[in-house]
């Protein structure tokens, strides 16, 4: 599995649920997205080796 986000790429072996992936990286579930491929997963999702995953940080805004 290829993890890619704008800082880092790291390789992981699985498979492993995103809920696990996204502990073992110290990352809050909470504040990012997770996509593989081109579509959005979700924590219970089971990731696999040839996944290429990417890690993009929720962003929100407001109108003022």
């Amino acid at each position: 599995m290829v993890l890619r986000n704008p800082r880092r790429e790291v390789e992981l072996h699985g498979p492993m649920r995103v809920h696990a992936l996204l502990e073992r990286l110290e990352i809050n579930r909470e504040s990012v997205l997770v996509i593989r491929g081109d579509t959005l997963v979700t924590g219970d999702i089971q990731l696999h080796d040839e996944d290429e995953i990417e890690i993009r940080p929720v962003v929100s805004g407001g109108s003022s």
